[in-house]
C-alpha cells in the first residue's frame, strides 16, 4: 500500500485507488503520515483536524476517524494504525510513502555525486523530484500542517538547486536555463537560483542576460528588504564582468558550509529518533503514561548563582527554576548555555527523563541546534581520555556508519563533537567509580567552559560528595532535583488499570492518604517503586494491601526489598508468545522464574565485579577464570600444530611445535586482551585502489616467504598471489555506509563473525598453502646452520618475524612477542621436504587449520563462544544466551543502550548482585 502526500493526498493499493469519506479522516491520515513510526499524540490530531477552537467531543470524533481509516485501509488488527499510549502511530517503510522515498533517493544522488558520477547523481534526484506532483497535501487546508509541508517544498528546492548545481558542472548549461527561469518567478527573493540562472546564461553566451538578471535580483532585494545580494552572488556578477566564468563556479548557500557534516548530523539525528523511540516502547514509557516527575531547582550547595547561569548579573543569587516532563524542553532552551544537571534519589526517574528530552528536542528542533546524542557515562575514565575524544570513540561504537570517509569525510564524529554539532546527553555520572567523580565534573567543566550544550544525570548524594569534595562544580548549569512523587499521583498511576468496581488497591490508597509518613508512603515516593509495585500486584488474586503489613514490612527498604524480588517471578510469567517476527522465524521461548533469576543474578554479580552497567556479549570471557580461559583458548591450538609436526617430521618436531604454541597460546591468552568486535559489513563500491594497496603487501609478503624457503619463481608467484588476495579482501568488510544505523548487541555480533569467518578462512588458505607448498617444493638450502645443521639462524629468524606478526595481529603485545618466539623454535627446524604429495597435503591443510583456529579464538566472536559453551556446560548462562538476553529486553527486565544491555535499573542489579545464587 503506497501513501502519496507530495500533491493530493492519495492511498493506492496496488491498482486501486482507495477513497476517504471526508476532509476530518484525510487530516488525521495526513498528521500521522507526516510523523510516520511516531507516536502522534491526540492534542496534535486534534489541532491538525480543527483550526480553530475544537468541539468538546473531540477526542472521540478522532477516535472515530481512526477506526474508519482503519476499516478503509484493511487494518483490523491494528498493525498499520497502532494505538499507543494516548496517540495513534502508523507503522510504514519508507518505500510506502513518496515523500520518504524522495528523501532516501535523493540521499543516494548524493552519494553518486561525492563517489564522482555526476551524471548518474542528476539521473537520481531528477527520478525523485517526479515524485512530486503538486504542493504537499494540495488541497487540504490545515494551518497545523502547513509548517511541515513548508520544510519539505523548502527539501524539494534544494534538491532542484543540487541538481542544477551538477549539470552546471557537467556543462548543461542551456537545459537548465527555462527551469530556472520559472523558479526565480515563484521564488523572487531565493538568490541561489539567481545565481545558477546567471551562470548558466553566461556558460551560453548571453553574458547580456546574465548580467541583467543579477540587476533585477539587486533590485528586488532592495525593494522588499532593503539589502544588496549576497557575497557568492557579487563575486559571480564580478567575475561574468571580467570573463572568468569558463571553470566551473558552484555557488554554495552561506548556510550550508559543511554538506557532508551537515547529512551526517541529519542522519544522525534520524538514527537517534529510531533508537530511543523504539527503546520508549520497551519501556512501556506510554502505557498509558509515565510516573509523573516535577523537578526543580536543587537546595544543594553544588550549583553557580543564578546570575552566573542565566547571564544577568542583576538577578538574585539562588536560581528558581522547575517543571516536570511536559515542559523539561523548553525550559531547557532557556538556559543560556543549554547546559543542565538532573539529580534525583535512586529510582527518581533520571533515565526516563534524559530519554523523554531526548527526543523532545529532536522532535521540533530550531534552525541550527545540535543533535541531542544520548550515552550512558560509565565507559568514561576522565582521568585517560579527553570528554570529546571518548564522545567521538562512543559515537562511532554506537552509530558505525560514521565512519564512513567516503561519504561524511574524515573524522566526521569527531568533527561534530569539536564544532559543537551534538549536545551530549551524559546518564549516570554516579555510575563511574567513585574516585572519579570529581575528576568528572572537573574535566566536564573544562570541556563545555566555551558555553557548548551538555546534559548530566547524577544520584543527588554522589554528586553533593563530590563538589564538596573538590569545590568543582558546572560553573554555568542550571542544577535541578527531580521530585518525590507526589502520593496522588502514585494512586493514579497505581490505579490506571483498575477494572469498574475492582477494590484491591482501596487499602493502599488510605494508606497513602492517611499516613504519608508512613514506611509505604515513603517507599512509594519514586517513579522506579510505583511501577515495581503495579507490576508485581497486577495480576488479581494478589492482594497489594499486604504491604502495610508492619510485621512483614517494618521499614521502607524492607519494602523496596521485596517489590524488586517480586519484580523477576511476575514478568516471567509463562504466557502466550506473541508471534514470530518475520526477521526471527522461531518463537521466544518461556524461561522459569528461578531459572531467569540464577542467570541475571551471575551476571549482576559479574558486572558489580566490574563495577560496570554495561553487559556485552565480548566481555563474556571475563567471567571464565583467567587460567582456565588460557588453556582452553591455548591448547587446542597447540594440539594442531604438534599434529602437523609430526605429520612432516615425525614425534620430536611434532613435540617441539606442540609445546612452542602451547606456550605461546597460553601465555597470550591469559595474560593479553584481545581486541574488541569489528563494526563492520561487506562494501564493494570505492574500495579498488585499498584493495590494490594491500595486495600488493600480500604480494610481498609471500615473495619474502618464498625466497626465505628457496621455492622456485613459479611456486612463489603462485604464493603472492595467494597472500594479495588472502591480504586484500580485507578491504571488503569496510564501516557501514549511513550513520542512520544504529549498533545493537545482535548487529555487532553478526559483523565480529562475519569479519572472524573471512579472517580465518584467509589465513587457512594462504598460511596453509604456504606450509604445504615449502614443504614439498623447498630446495633445502642452508643458510646459516648449527647443530650440525639441525637448526638454520636465517629460517628461523623469518618464522620468527612471520609469528610475530601473527601474534601482533591476534593479541597486541604479548601475542607478538610469544608467538614470535615460538615462531623462532619451530621456524628454524632443518628437516627433509616431503616424501609424498600426500603429505605435503596433509600437513599444509593441518598447518592452515592450526592458524585458523589460533585466528578464529583470539576474536570476540570466537572467545565470546568458548565463553558461552563453558559457562553453559556450568549452568551460569543459558546456551542461547542471546536469545535469552533480547527476551529479557523484551520483558523489559534489560534496557538496550546501543551495543550493550544493561539492567533496568541499577537497584535491581545490586539487589540480583546480592543473591549468593
Amino acid at each position: 500500500m503506497d501513501f502519496r502526500v507530495l500533491g493530493a493526498l492519495e492511498i493506492q493499493d496496488g491498482t486501486d485507488r482507495l477513497t476517504l469519506p471526508g476532509a476530518r479522516h484525510r487530516r488525521v491520515l495526513a498528521c500521522l503520515l507526516l510523523s510516520p513510526n511516531s507516536v502522534v499524540p491526540l492534542p496534535k490530531l486534534i489541532e491538525a483536524t480543527w483550526d480553530g477552537e475544537p468541539p468538546a467531543t473531540a477526542t472521540k470524533q478522532i477516535q472515530n476517524c481512526v477506526s474508519v481509516l482503519r476499516e478503509r485501509l484493511g487494518d483490523p488488527k491494528q498493525k498499520l494504525i497502532v494505538t499507543d499510549g494516548s496517540g495513534y502511530r502508523i507503522t510504514v517503510g519508507n518505500q510506502q510513502v513518496d515523500w520518504l522515498r524522495f528523501t532516501d533517493a535523493v540521499a543516494a544522488a548524493r552519494q553518486s555525486a561525492e563517489a564522482g558520477a555526476l551524471a548518474d547523481g542528476v539521473e537520481k534526484i531528477r527520478s525523485a523530484l517526479r515524485l512530486w506532483r503538486g504542493p504537499v497535501l494540495d488541497g487540504l487546508a490545515a494551518a497545523a500542517l502547513a509548517g511541515r509541508a513548508a520544510r519539505l517544498e523548502e527539501q524539494r528546492l534544494d534538491a532542484v538547486e543540487l541538481c542544477i548545481d551538477w549539470q552546471l558542472k557537467l556543462g548543461q548549461h542551456r537545459e537548465v536555463v527555462d527551469e530556472l527561469g520559472a523558479i526565480v518567478e515563484e521564488h523572487p527573493l531565493r538568490e541561489r537560483p539567481y545565481a545558477q540562472l546567471m551562470l548558466a546564461l553566461d556558460r551560453s553566451g548571453r553574458q547580456a542576460d546574465a548580467l541583467a538578471v543579477f540587476q533585477r535580483l539587486r533590485t528586488q532585494l532592495a525593494e522588499e528588504l532593503g539589502v544588496d545580494p549576497g557575497a557568492e552572488v557579487r563575486r559571480l556578477h564580478e567575475q561574468i564582468l571580467r570573463g572568468e566564468t569558463e571553470e566551473p563556479v558552484v555557488v554554495k548557500e552561506p548556510e550550508r558550509p559543511s554538506g557532508q557534516l551537515d547529512r551526517a548530523a541529519e542522519e544522525l539525528a534520524a538514527a537517534i529518533v529510531r533508537q530511543w523511540t523504539a527503546e520508549t516502547e520497551i519501556r512501556s514509557l506510554h502505557r498509558p503514561e509515565p510516573v509523573p516527575l516535577t523537578w526543580t531547582s536543587t537546595e544543594r550547595p553544588v550549583a553557580a548563582a543564578a546570575p552566573a547561569v542565566l547571564g544577568r548579573p542583576g538577578d538574585p543569587d539562588r536560581l528558581t527554576f522547575s517543571g516536570d516532563l511536559t515542559d523539561v524542553v523548553a525550559k531547557f532552551r532557556q538556559v543560556p548555555a543549554r547546559q543542565l544537571v538532573v539529580l534525583g534519589e535512586p529510582g527518581a526517574g533520571k533515565s526516563v527523563l534524559a530519554i523523554l528530552l531526548t527526543l523532545g528536542l529532536l522532535a521540533d528542533p530550531p534552525p541550527g541546534e545540535p543533535v541531542p546524542v544520548l550515552l550512558p557515562l560509565s565507559s568514561w575514565n576522565p582521568r585517560e581520555e579527553h570528554l570529546h575524544g571518548w564522545l567521538a570513540r562512543r559515537l562511532v561504537e554506537e552509530y558505525p556508519g560514521l565512519a564512513n570517509t567516503g561519504a561524511y569525510g574524515k573524522g566526521a564524529a569527531l568533527r561534530l563533537v569539536l564544532e559543537g554539532r551534538v549536545i551530549p546527553v551524559l546518564d549516570g555520572l554516579d555510575e563511574l567509580a567513585p574516585g572519579l567523580h570529581t575528576a568528572a565534573i572537573d574535566a566536564l567543566d573544562q570541556a563545555v567552559s566555551g558555553g557548548r550544550p551538555l546534559v548530566v544525570t547524577c544520584r543527588s548524594t554522589e554528586y553533593e560528595a563530590a563538589v564538596e569534595q573538590s569545590g568543582t562544580f558546572l560553573s554555568r548549569a542550571a542544577v535541578v532535583e527531580i521530585e518525590p512523587v507526589e502520593t496522588e499521583d502514585a494512586i493514579d498511576f497505581l490505579t490506571a488499570r483498575q477494572r469498574f468496581g475492582e477494590t484491591r488497591w482501596d487499602p493502599v490508597v488510605r494508606q497513602l492518604r492517611q499516613h504519608p509518613e508512613s514506611p509505604l508512603a515513603q517507599a512509594l515516593r519514586t517513579p522506579l517503586m510505583v511501577d515495581l509495585a503495579r507490576t508485581a500486584y497486577a495480576h488479581p488474586s494478589t492482594d497489594p494491601g499486604e504491604l502495610r503489613d508492619p510485621a512483614r514490612f517494618p521499614d521502607r527498604a524492607a519494602i523496596e526489598g521485596h517489590l524488586l524480588d517480586e519484580y523477576l517471578p511476575v514478568v516471567y510469567t509463562s504466557r502466550p508468545a506473541p508471534p514470530a517476527r518475520l526477521d526471527r522465524p522461531t518463537r521466544p521461548r518461556d524461561y522459569p522464574a528461578e531459572q531467569a533469576q540464577r542467570w541475571l543474578s551471575f551476571f549482576a554479580r559479574q558486572l558489580e565485579r566490574d563495577r560496570s552497567r554495561d553487559l556485552a556479549w565480548w566481555q563474556l570471557d571475563r567471567a571464565v577464570p583467567r587460567l582456565v580461559l588460557g588453556l582452553c583458548l591455548g591448547l587446542p591450538p597447540a594440539l594442531l600444530f604438534a599434529l602437523t609436526g609430526l605429520i612432516a617430521a615425525g614425534p620430536v618436531i611434532g613435540a617441539i611445535y606442540g609445546l612452542s604454541f602451547a606456550v605461546a597460546g597460553c601465555v597470550t591468552h591469559t595474560v593479553g586482551s584481545r581486541p574488541g568486535p569489528l563494526r563492520v559489513e561487506a562494501r564493494f563500491r570505492g574500495t579498488a585502489g585499498r584493495f590494490l594497496r594491500r595486495f600488493a603487501v600480500g604480494v610481498l609478503i609471500g615473495v619474502c616467504l618464498g625466497l626465505a624457503w628457496s621455492l622456485s619463481a613459479g611456486v612463489i608467484a603462485l604464493l603472492a598471489i595467494v597472500f594479495g588476495l588472502a591480504i586484500g579482501v580485507h578491504v571488503w568488510l569496510d564501516t557501514p555506509v549511513e550513520a542512520s544505523r544504529v549498533s545493537s548487541p545482535a548487529s555487532v555480533l553478526r559483523n565480529d563473525r562475519a569479519a572472524t569467518l573471512s579472517f580465518t578462512l584467509s589465513f587457512i588458505v594462504s598460511l596453509g598453502l604456504f606450509y604445504g607448498m615449502a614443504f614439498a617444493f623447498t630446495k633445502e638450502t642452508r643458510f646459516l646452520g648449527v647443530f650440525n645443521d639441525h637448526y638454520d639462524l636465517a629460517l628461523a629468524f623469518a618464522g620468527g618475524l612471520a609469528s610475530a606478526l601473527l601474534g601482533r595481529f591476534l593479541v597486541r603485545s604479548p601475542g607478538s612477542l610469544a608467538y614470535g618466539i615460538a615462531g623462532v623454535i619451530i621456524g628454524g627446524q632443518v628437516f627433509s621436504r616431503a616424501s609424498s604429495t600426500a603429505q605435503a597435503v596433509a600437513a599444509g591443510v593441518v598447518f592452515g587449520l592450526a592458524v585458523g583456529l589460533s585466528v578464529w579464538i583470539s576474536r570476540a566472536w570466537g572467545a565470546y563462544t568458548f565463553s558461552r559453551f563453558w559457562l553453559a556446560s556450568r549452568k551460569r548462562i543459558p546456551l542461547d544466551l542471546m536469545g535469552f538476553l533480547d527476551d529479557a529486553h523484551r520483558r523489559g527486565v534489560l534496557r538496550q543502550v546501543g551495543e550493550v544491555y544493561q539492567f533496568r535499573h541499577a537497584r535491581l542489579q545490586e539487589r540480583l548482585a546480592a543473591d549468593p545464587g
